[in-house]
């Protein structure tokens, strides 16, 4: 069973990704995958972010 990733998990996969792209020289079947992989990797922290904020404001709300 794979463990769920975190969101702290997922910037840093982000961060190395950048990291070999910026350094360059990938192959373009490789590029392609990694940038497949980082959109995925930024729609979960966006999910993730999104998520939290909803319950952020949710629990401030009923502390008023």
């Amino acid at each position: 069973m794979e463990k769920e990733k975190t969101y702290n998990e997922s910037v840093q996969r982000l961060r190395a990704i950048v990291t070999d792209i910026e350094q360059g020289g990938l192959d373009v079947d490789v590029l392609s995958g990694k940038v497949k992989e980082a959109s995925q990797l930024i729609k979960f922290c966006k999910e993730k972010l999104g998520k939290t904020d909803g319950e952020v404001k949710k629990i401030l709300e009923e502390l008023q």
